[in-house]
């Protein structure tokens, strides 16, 4: 039987629209995260693009759309910011010269590793607020949504 929002002490799940509880809260978490960046003037669209090149090496724009589920176009104007700004550059694919690889510059590598340690910080430091337990429970809640997203 599935338990109602308003069953059980303050503070406790309820089983009832549990993926609705998932996604919202991951959303509130990912926007968190997003406001944990340099200033400056990219934004979230081009870091989340410059962080994906630093993180996985040099890719088509045709790669980059699948993996953020956008239109070439929408990617283009990613990748354009980036260019201009120093932070990526676009070098001929070796197996295919007719295509075009971008990858990050060392200034974008660093922008790259300084966000994600930004945020790192910034989530460690919640986390380490928890306690032990807690800990163990947001560690067995992360298992389980990697093997839901991995479905």
């Amino acid at each position: 039987m599935e338990a109602e929002a308003s069953a059980g002490p303050p503070g406790a799940l309820a089983v009832s629209g549990l993926g609705a509880q998932v996604r919202s809260t991951v959303g509130r978490l990912y926007r968190r995260f997003r406001s944990e960046r340099p200033e400056g003037g990219l934004g979230d669209a081009a870091l989340d693009v410059l962080n994906w090149l630093h993180k996985t090496g040099p890719q088509t724009l045709t790669e980059l759309s699948e993996v953020a589920q956008v239109t070439p176009a929408s990617m283009s104007q990613s990748v354009n910011r980036l260019t201009s700004a120093g932070y990526v550059v676009r070098t001929a694919d070796p197996s295919d010269r007719r295509k075009v690889l971008f990858r990050t510059t060392p200034e974008g590598a660093r922008l790259a590793e300084t966000t994600r340690a930004r945020r790192d910080a910034w989530l460690e430091g919640r986390l380490g607020a928890l306690s032990p337990e807690d800990q163990q429970v947001v560690a067995r809640a992360c298992a389980i949504l990697a093997t839901i997203s991995d479905s």
